[in-house]
Order: C-alpha cells, then sequence, then structure tokens
C-alpha cells in the first residue's frame, strides 16, 4: 500500500484479519473525451499507485482488470483570492481502467453511466403561428383589463 495502514497489535488467539479496507477512495468519473466501452476512468489521490488501483478493484469489488494507466492531472493557479494571493487547487491522479475480456463467453465487459436526468419530450399545441399569436394577444388583453374590485382607483394608489 502506498499509506501506512494501522492494523491492531496481534495478540496470541486472536482471529486473523479478514477485511481489506484501504485508507482511500476512489470516484468514479464521466470522462471528458470519448472513452472506449470497456475503459473506465478514476479520480485517486496521488499516493496510490497502479497496483493499488487493480488490488482495489478486485478484492473489494471483483472487477476483473486487464490494464491500468495513470497520468497525474496538474491544476492551475490562476485564480486570485480577495487579497490578490495566487490560489491553487491540488493537483490529482487519474486512473484509466480498462476491463478484461471473457474469453470463455467471448464477451466484452462494458461500463455505462446510467442516464439520471432522462430528456423529456417537448409537447407542442396544435395550430398555426397566427392562432398561437391571437392567443398570446387575448391573454395580454385580459391581464391589462382594470380590476373591477378597484371601483375605478388607478394602480398607482395600490400597495
Amino acid at each position: 500500500m502506498a499509506k501506512r495502514i494501522i492494523y491492531p497489535i496481534y495478540q496470541l488467539g486472536n482471529p486473523q484479519m479478514r477485511f481489506f479496507r484501504p485508507p482511500f477512495t476512489m470516484t468514479l468519473v464521466r470522462p471528458g473525451k470519448e472513452q472506449p466501452p470497456d475503459t473506465v476512468q478514476f479520480r485517486i489521490p496521488m499516493e496510490i499507485t497502479k497496483f493499488d488501483v487493480r488490488n482495489y478493484l478486485e478484492t473489494i469489488y471483483s472487477v476483473p482488470v486487464a490494464a491500468v494507466r495513470t497520468r497525474i492531472q496538474y491544476c492551475t493557479n490562476k485564480k486570485r483570492n480577495h487579497l490578490n494571493q495566487r490560489v491553487k487547487r491540488p493537483d490529482y491522479k487519474v486512473a484509466y481502467v480498462q476491463l478484461v475480456f471473457n474469453w470463455v463467453q467471448a464477451q466484452q465487459q462494458t461500463f455505462q453511466f446510467p442516464d439520471i436526468f432522462p430528456e423529456t419530450e417537448k409537447k407542442y399545441e396544435e395550430g398555426t403561428a397566427e392562432e398561437m399569436q391571437e392567443k398570446f394577444m387575448e391573454d395580454e388583453r385580459q391581464r391589462q383589463k382594470p380590476d373591477p374590485r378597484r371601483g375605478g382607483v388607478t394602480e398607482w394608489f395600490g400597495l
């Protein structure tokens, strides 16, 4: 592991540790450029190596991994705060994980982001442009008609 993991002190007779819980997180990110369907992009901390990514996915999630490629994304320091000091966002590492081709079933494992906000069909009103304009003008006339409850007093005296 890249970071030092502190395990509880072993005492004679205690059971062996049977879980794998690394002290980091991996964030699944939608790629900016189009990727092949068998490639998944993660944002990971700088301390993690390719081998840690592979172990994490295979041990915890049982995802077979073919290859892991990483790169470091350097962030800009062009922004300035209220004291005109340069502010730099921290750099992060990006991991591209390629999923394994299953030769037994002759199929490629793929990942597709779910469509959380599907596009709804826009329903247009039937009619021509003249009918829509006439309806709009009628609504405007109705809106600009004076309120009969005011008794002829203008809007200027209203609250």
